[in-house]
This record gives structure tokens, C-alpha cells and sequence, in this order.
């Protein structure tokens, strides 16, 4: 997607922020430039999504990493508000495999030289022919059984015949265990990912008629545990917060990808953002408090790996993968906090005027919208508003220079380096 715009779900597009401002009761929509607009609509105001034009910048082929997310925005696209809170294990609108292979296929693109796009196609055979294989080996047994015993095949064959567990606590940010086409391939990965593989193998099933029962998904949310099917009968209200819906699943599955890959790794006690904002000197107190001369260290040869195109997730995240799945986030319409991550991102990259503009709209859209009572403390918070202060006066300070003068660090973010470490 070369570039979006910020809408309101009416018809109209929000052109300026000062002659329209965004409604907080409003969900927040992107349209690709490429769609049709009114002719009457200033396109040259547009909010824009950085990431791809950026790689183009760079010199970088982005055809497949742009199909991809065309991909990627073509499934959202069929979400409407009953379709976002229907369970995984019902859903019938988008596809969900498709979806997670196309968030896949983009981000393959982005960290690889291959000039071959991930084949989506083939991994859908793969969860196909899982089915098949669930079908071949317990089938005919099972069909006329109990849900209980249908269920406990079902795991069996999912658990113990195929060997597909929950990646390592230590192995939750290793990329394998979060992309549906790894964990495919290496049977481990997170709750999140196995739980789809579940809904998978549940939609197949339903479309054979060998599932002549309704099915809950029970997400576990500690470490070790592993996603079961129950009867939708013997529902309790103790298993609400562990079903997941069609939008819960997207959203976890965009936010693990968006921990791991964040370029700040520093402080796990605190949000991603403030983690962003210690870095760019928005937050109070010392800027390396708390850090051993190792950990110093550490962060400054991870960082000279980054800028030699080495890849790492070593303190330093991979910032083309980060910004991915905030652009993600902010095209599934789902928290407005996404909007001012996205922003400080920008920031660092030396995007200033794109990252005013974001950080313009996450306010202007927060004004009158009550916080999230399950989002934050108070505490932190208050901390979180205090680096969006300190930040927008960076940025108009900025703005009112003559240049603009990206920092050294732009490019090695986003472009490709000769050297193989």
C-alpha cells in the first residue's frame, strides 16, 4: 500500500486537522490512495502510511511486500462489527489463515533478498492437508462419537500425532513461533498461533459435515498450556476471557509481533511507547538508570550490527518489522494508542513532519474518549502523557526550523546492506 488516508465512517475524508477534526466516537478507517475518491477530496493532505514509500526511497523492490499487505487489507476489509466479536471457532466472513500468511509474507519480504514472494497458497494446502490427514487416520471412528471423544481425537491427532506444542518461554520472540507459516513447519508456537491452527482444522471439518456440534476454542493464557476445544453447550462465564474472537486473535497476533520486533528493549516494566520515549529523552530521569556498563555495551554492538543490516532482536529490534505491524494495528481500527506508537517510531526514523501529524490525530482523536479501563494504570499513564507533552514540543520545535535534518541512524533502519553481518 503506497499511502492511506484517515477517514471518519461516513463518506467524507478528514483533509486537515484544523478544518476537521477527528471524532473520538468514531472508529478510525484507512483507504488506500489507490481507491476512488470524490474528486473534491485533497489527496495531498492525506495521512500517509511511511513504510513502503520509504523502502522505495531506499531503492528497495517492494512488490511483493506490498501485495501482501494488499493481501492483508483486502480480508480486514470484510470485518464489520458482528464479524470482529464473532469466535474463531464460527467465523466464516474472513480468513483467518489467509490473513496471518499474508502478515507473513510481508514481513518475509521485508527482511529477505528473495525475489520469490512466500507461497501463501501452499501453506493453506498444508492446513488443508492437515485436515485431511485428521480425517484418514480417525474419521470414520470418531464422526458418530461424543463431543468429548471427537474433541479428544481432534487433540491427540493435533498434539501428540503431529507434534505441534507451545514454543519455549525463553522462544516467545523468535519469529518461528510467531508466523503461521513457521510454526507449520517447526510444529511449536504461541497460544495464538496454535489456536488458529485449532479453528483451521474446525472450519475444514464443519465443511466435510463431520462436525455436527458447536465448538469453543479455550485460549490458555498462561505459558505452558495448550489451546482445547469444548462443547459450546458446556460454555461457562469463566470461559469468556479465554475465547478468542476474530478481532482479539488478529490484534494478538499483530501485537506479539510488534513486542518482539520493537526497537527498545530495555525495561520490560514499561509500555513500548514509554520504552520509545526513554530512548528519544521524552521521559524524566536519568537515561540509563538501572543499566550495567555490559548491558551499555551490549545495546551499542547490537546497534552496529542494525546498522550494518544485520537484523537483531537483541535490545534493538528490527524497526522494519516494528513499524509493519503498527501500520497493521492502525489499519484494524481497533486502539488509538497504535496511532501515537506508530508516531514515535516515526520520530526515531526522522520522519518528523509524518510523525507530528500522527501524533496530532492520536490527540485530537483521545480528547473527549474516556480511557480504557482495562489499558493502563493511571500511574503509567500519566507517564505515557507527560513523553507525548515533551514530545510534540520536540516536534514543533522541529517544524519551525529551516531543514529538516534526518538523523545518521535513517537509513541503516530501512535499507539493505552488502555486508552478511
Amino acid at each position: 500500500m503506497a499511502s492511506a488516508t484517515l477517514t471518519s465512517s461516513s463518506s467524507s475524508v478528514f483533509t486537515s486537522f484544523h478544518k476537521s477534526p477527528l471524532r473520538p466516537s468514531t472508529p478510525l478507517r484507512f483507504v488506500c490512495k489507490s481507491q476512488t475518491l470524490d474528486q473534491d477530496q485533497d489527496q495531498d493532505q492525506a495521512l500517509p502510511l511511511v513504510l513502503h514509500d520509504a523502502l522505495d526511497a531506499s531503492g528497495l523492490d517492494t512488490k511483493h511486500v506490498r501485495a501482501a499487505r494488499e493481501g492483508f487489507r483486502s480480508q480486514i476489509g470484510r470485518l464489520g462489527a458482528v464479524e470482529r466479536d464473532t469466535s474463531i471457532s464460527v467465523n466464516r466472513r474472513i480468513d483467518l489463515a489467509k490473513t496471518a500468511l499474508y502478515i507473513a509474507a510481508e514481513d518475509d519480504s521485508l527482511i529477505s533478498h528473495s525475489s520469490v514472494p512466500l507461497p501463501v497458497d501452499a501453506f493453506v494446502d498444508r492446513l488443508d492437508d492437515l485436515s485431511m490427514g485428521f480425517c484418514s487416520h480417525y474419521g470414520a471412528s470418531v464422526a458418530p462419537s461424543s463431543p468429548e471423544a471427537f474433541l479428544g481425537a481432534l487433540e491427540r491427532f493435533l498434539y501428540q500425532d503431529k507434534g505441534f506444542r507451545r514454543a519455549k518461554v525463553s522462544s516467545l520472540s523468535d519469529p518461528r513461533a510467531l508466523y503461521l507459516h513457521s510454526v507449520l513447519t517447526h510444529r511449536s508456537g504461541s497460544a495464538v498461533m496454535l489456536s488458529l491452527i485449532y479453528a483451521e482444522l474446525l472450519k475444514m471439518l464443519r465443511l466435510w459435515s463431520l462436525l455436527s456440534f458447536d465448538v469453543e476454542i479455550y485460549c490458555p493464557h498462561d505459558l505452558v498450556s495448550l489451546p482445547r476445544g469444548y462443547n459450546k453447550k458446556k460454555s461457562r462465564v469463566s470461559d469468556q476471557p479465554h475465547i478468542l474472537t476474530t478481532q482479539a486473535l488478529l490484534v494478538k497476533m499483530l501485537k506479539n509481533l510488534k513486542d518482539a520486533f520493537w526497537p527498545f528493549q530495555n525495561d520490560p516494566t514499561k509500555s513500548l511507547f514509554l520504552r520509545a520515549a526513554h530512548a528519544a529523552r521524552c521521559t524524566s530521569g536519568p537515561t540509563n538508570m538501572g543499566e550495567s556498563g555490559f548491558e551499555r555495551a551490549s545495546a551499542k554492538a547490537a546497534q552496529h550490527r542494525l546498522e550494518r543490516g544485520v537484523w537483531t532482536s537483541v535490545r534493538l529490534g528490527d524497526m522494519r518489522r516494528a513499524l509493519s505491524a503498527c501500520e497493521r494495528l492502525i489499519q484494524m481500527e481497533f486502539d488509538l494508542d497504535e496511532l501515537r506508537d506508530y508516531s514515535i517510531l516515526l520520530y526515531h526514523c526522522g520522519f518528523y513532519e509524518e510523525s507530528m501529524q500522527y501524533m496530532k490525530a492520536y490527540l485530537t482523536s483521545r480528547a473527549d474518549k474516556p480511557l480504557n479501563q482495562e489499558g493502563p494504570s493511571k500511574a503509567l499513564r500519566d507517564l505515557e502523557d507527560e513523553a507525548v507533552e515533551k514530545l510534540m514540543m520536540r516536534l514543533n520545535l522541529i517544524s519551525m526550523e529551516d531543514t529538516h535534518t534526518r538523523p545518521s541512524y535513517f537509513r541503516s533502519f530501512l535499507s539493505n546492506c552488502s555486508e552478511p553481518w
